[in-house]
C-alpha cells in the first residue's frame, strides 16, 4: 500500500489505538472514530463523586515479546504498573490453580491510562462522540456515515476495531463475506457492579475467582497501584448468569450480586453502580464454527481495503487486543 494513505479506524479501544499508532508511525494519515465520550473501550473506569472503579478489564498479562516491549514503554510513561493482589479462589481451584504465580499489570492511575496515553500520541486524529452508522463506497475508497449524513473525508482503507456483532452489522451492506466472518463469533454479556464504602474493607484478599453462583470475579479496586478516593470494590457476574438476566432491572442485579458477595465474606453497600457489558467475552463456539482467531489475529481484504481487528480475534485479552491492532496495521501497510 502506498505511503500517506488516509485510513479510518472505527473503535478507540486498545486494538484500534494500537492499529492507528502503528499506521501513523510509518506515515499514514489516520482518523479514529468512537461513539463514546472517551477512549479505552472495555479497559474502562467509572468515576463518581469522590470515587473511581475499573469495571471492564481488571488486569492484563504480557507474554509476547512485542507486547512486553510495549508494556515497558507504558511503565516508563507511568501509565501501567504491577498489581500483586492477595488472590483467593472460591470453589474448586481448577484452571486457577496456577494463577497465583502470574505477574499482573494494571493501568495507572486508572485502567484507561494506557489507552489515553496512546490516544494522546495520536494528536488530533481521534474523534470521540461520533458513532459510525454505515460504510459507503466512494469513487476512490470509502466514506463513512455519521448522524445520518456522509462525512466529507474519503478514506483509502477502513479498519473496524469493534466487538464482532457490531462489526458484522456495519459490514453487512458493503462486505457480506467479512460480515459473515464476524457474525460467526458470539460474544456474551457481563453485569458489573461497583461498590463504594466510607471505610476500608479488608477481607483478607484483594481479588478472587468465583467458581459457583452468579459471580465469577471480585476485586478490591482500592488495592491497585495509584488508586485514590473512596474504598471501592468490583463485582463481575458470570457470563451465563448475565445472559439470563440481560433485562433484569439494575436494582435487582445489584441486590443479587451483593448477596453473593456477602456469602463470600463481603459487606453489602447502599452505594452502588451497575453497568451491563453486552460484549464482555467470547462464547464457546458450536461444533463446525471456526474458533476466534482462526483467521489470524486480524482480518484484511486487500481487494476491498477493509479489515477487522479486536480482542475477539486475539483470544479475548488486553494483550491480544494490542497484538490484533498491530497485525491489522501490518496487513494494511503490506497491502496484501
Amino acid at each position: 500500500m502506498p505511503s500517506a494513505q488516509h485510513v479510518a479506524v472505527i473503535g478507540a479501544g486498545l486494538a484500534g489505538l494500537s492499529c492507528a499508532t502503528a499506521l501513523q508511525a510509518v506515515g499514514h494519515r489516520v482518523t479514529v472514530f468512537d461513539k463514546s465520550r472517551g477512549v479505552a473501550g472495555r479497559m474502562s473506569t467509572r468515576r463518581g463523586e469522590g470515587w473511581a472503579c475499573d469495571h471492564g478489564a481488571q488486569y492484563f498479562t504480557a507474554r509476547d515479546s512485542a507486547f512486553v516491549a510495549e508494556l515497558a514503554r507504558w511503565r516508563q510513561a507511568g501509565v501501567a504498573a504491577v498489581w500483586s493482589p492477595r488472590l483467593a479462589v472460591f470453589g474448586e481451584a481448577g484452571q486457577h490453580r496456577q494463577d497465583g504465580a502470574l505477574q499482573r499489570f494494571v493501568g495507572t492511575p486508572h485502567m484507561t491510562a494506557p489507552a489515553q496515553w496512546l490516544a494522546g500520541n495520536l494528536a488530533q486524529a481521534v474523534r470521540l462522540g461520533q458513532p459510525i452508522e454505515a460504510i459507503l463506497p466512494a469513487a476512490k475508497g470509502w466514506r463513512l456515515q455519521s448522524g445520518g449524513a456522509a462525512l466529507d473525508d474519503v478514506f483509502d482503507a477502513v479498519l473496524l476495531a469493534l466487538p464482532a456483532p457490531q462489526a458484522a452489522a456495519l459490514l453487512q451492506g458493503c462486505a457480506p463475506e467479512l460480515a459473515h466472518q464476524a457474525a460467526a463469533v458470539r460474544m456474551r454479556a457481563s453485569w458489573a457492579v461497583m461498590l463504594t464504602y466510607e471505610q476500608a474493607l479488608d477481607l483478607g484478599f484483594d481479588a478472587g475467582f468465583v467458581n459457583a453462583g452468579p459471580l465469577r470475579w471480585l476485586a478490591r479496586n482500592s488495592s491497585k497501584p495509584g488508586r485514590m478516593g473512596a474504598e471501592s470494590w468490583l463485582l463481575h457476574a458470570r457470563a451465563e448468569w448475565s445472559e439470563a438476566n440481560l433485562q433484569t432491572p439494575p436494582e435487582q442485579v445489584a441486590a443479587e450480586l451483593q448477596q453473593a458477595f456477602k456469602a463470600l465474606g463481603g459487606v453489602v453497600s447502599e452505594r452502588w453502580t451497575a453497568h451491563r457489558w453486552l460484549y464482555a467475552d467470547i462464547a464457546p463456539n458450536p461444533t463446525g464454527v471456526a474458533e476466534p482467531g482462526s483467521a489470524g489475529p486480524a482480518i484484511w481484504d486487500a481487494r476491498l481495503s477493509l479489515g477487522l481487528c479486536g480482542d475477539w480475534l486475539g483470544g479475548g485479552k488486553v494483550e491480544g487486543a494490542w497484538l490484533s491492532g498491530q497485525a491489522a496495521a501490518r496487513r494494511v501497510i503490506a497491502g496484501v
